[in-house]
């Protein structure tokens, strides 16, 4: 049987929160917005976890989240690094005993994620090697130039916002991040990566395939973002609201 890990990353600041406590640590409910996702894999069919923090939040990411409510999956815990593409490496890495077939790479500021969700994904990728969670567009979207005066109007069929998880082979994704490593030690400029499918279509040229996740599959980056969670975690039964 096909052997999955996931991939949460915790290293972020959240500089748009306002606040001066990470946002991945801020409360929905009584439990930090870390623990939801955290739970919604450790409730999955994925084998071990591995979550990435940043650097000097390992222990009490050990103590406080783990250990505090039972995430037994939680296998590795490891420092992030200065861009989102070094925290997936550094979590990328500490699987490289495990015998990993599979990774799902998943924002710890998403904590909405389903266990439909993940199942899913998990049954994509091991038919298609590499896919991604999303959703159509509602909105129309403009094209601007440098003085944000529009100058195309792309079709909004051919149009989704990408979500996590992001799910690819182990062996795909360690080759891209291999390629990415060859191309910075030669002084090569690259563009800026923005997620782990840009990363690997770049990198190898493989095809992701797109599947549907959830308009409330919702990433937290402001202070309003946190009531909305509330919401969407009652609606599934999902938020924890006593101790």
């Amino acid at each position: 049987m096909a052997k999955c890990a996931a991939i949460v990353l915790s290293a972020g600041v959240g500089s748009r929160m306002k606040s001066e406590i990470p946002k991945q640590y801020l409360m929905l409910g009584t439990r930090p917005v870390i623990y939801y996702c955290l739970k919604a894999f450790e409730d999955s069919d994925v084998n071990t976890i591995v979550l990435v923090t940043g650097a000097g939040d390992e222990a009490y990411c050990r103590t406080q989240i783990v250990q505090k409510y039972g995430l037994t999956k939680v296998q590795h815990i490891v420092a992030g690094g200065k861009e989102r593409y070094d925290s997936v490496y550094e979590g990328l890495c500490a699987l490289k005993t495990e015998a990993v077939d599979y990774v799902l790479i998943h924002d710890g500021a998403r904590p909405v994620v389903t266990q439909d969700i993940i199942a899913r994904s998990i049954k994509t990728v091991q038919t298609e090697k590499a896919c991604v969670v999303g959703m159509p567009v509602k909105d129309t979207i403009k094209l601007v130039d440098e003085t944000d005066f529009a100058i195309a109007t792309p079709d909004r069929r051919m149009l989704w916002q990408v979500q996590t998880p992001q799910s690819f082979s182990y062996n795909s994704i360690m080759q891209a991040y291999h390629l990415l490593h060859e191309k910075q030690k030669s002084g090569e400029e690259l563009p800026s990566i923005t997620d782990d499918a840009m990363l690997v279509e770049q990198m190898t040229a493989a095809k992701i395939k797109l599947i549907q996740g959830s308009y409330e599959n919702i990433k937290i980056t402001t202070p309003e973002d946190i009531l909305v969670a509330k919401l969407f975690l009652k609606k599934i039964e999902k938020l924890v609201d006593t101790v």
